[in-house]
């Protein structure tokens, strides 16, 4: 960034007033809560996270710095619930992405829908399968799914993202009400619970794995295994003894024989 664009010393002095001021709006709001969900707690938590974004991005630009803590954006989660607390209708709505990962397989196994079809009827209309979107349409027309979820890998796909959604509604909708724009004018605030599917979260836990724990692991592994190791000399020394003891009765048997030859 160049120098003049860069923001003033006073820019960042106010924004950096601007993060005590919420600061203490959200401990007030907090303080004062009326519940687990309160909306005012929420909006002061919003109004703490922009001003500290600011306050950070100004900080960088100015004094190449950053902020020694982060505040989760408000897209981390959902606002409180504002729903009917006993909704008389639900809506689930479900996102799954797919990569074509095998076009071939996807393609195989929508010829042989479209094969299937064709043996129960005379019409033998457009090779729709010989296309890769019109081979989706075959598949996930004639599958369910939760099917194409559970068997995804059979035809040719790989999973991405997913979500559900359970949203609460006061009445039902009537029939065909929402068919033109379906996930339109989705209310956040009525979501009674969703779900989350994503590699992200492994990469997170893969990232939290702690090196000690790691080490410690290794050290229990090696301390069993030297464990192993003396038993395995115990065993081995049992076995020798063992060994030497018959080998002495055997030698005192042989002498008694020769004594008893001699007297004779």
């Amino acid at each position: 960034m160049s120098d003049a664009a860069q923001p003033t010393a006073a820019e960042v002095r106010a924004a950096a007033e601007a993060v005590k001021t919420a600061l203490d709006r959200h401990l007030a709001a907090v303080e004062r809560r009326s519940g687990e969900d309160d909306p005012a707690v929420y909006e002061a938590f919003n109004q703490l996270a922009a001003a500290a974004e600011v306050y950070d991005e100004l900080l960088y630009d100015r004094y190449d710095e950053v902020t020694p803590f982060e505040i989760p954006g408000a897209d981390d989660s959902l606002p409180p619930y504002t729903g009917p607390e006993e909704p008389n209708a639900i809506s689930v709505l479900i996102r799954r992405d797919y990569a074509v990962a095998e076009p071939q397989r996807l393609l195989a196994q929508a010829q042989r829908v479209e094969a299937a079809e064709y043996e129960e009827s005379a019409d033998t209309g457009e090779d729709a399968a010989g296309t890769i979107h019109g081979a989706l349409g075959i598949l996930f027309g004639e599958f369910e799914p939760d099917e194409i979820a559970s068997r995804h890998k059979e035809f040719g796909l790989e999973e991405g993202d997913s979500t559900l959604w359970v949203t609460a509604a006061d009445e039902p909708a009537d029939p065909g009400e929402w068919l033109e724009a379906p996930f339109e004018q989705i209310d956040p605030q009525r979501v009674v619970c969703r779900f989350d599917v994503s590699a992200v979260f492994d990469d997170d836990i893969d990232d939290t794995d702690d090196p000690e724990d790691a080490e410690d692991a290794q050290d229990e592994v090696d301390e069993l295994d030297g464990d192993l190791e003396e038993d395995v000399i115990d065993d081995d020394l049992d076995a020798d003894l063992d060994d030497d003891d018959a080998e002495d009765e055997g030698q005192a048997e042989d002498q008694e024989l020769e004594r008893l030859d001699a007297d004779r």
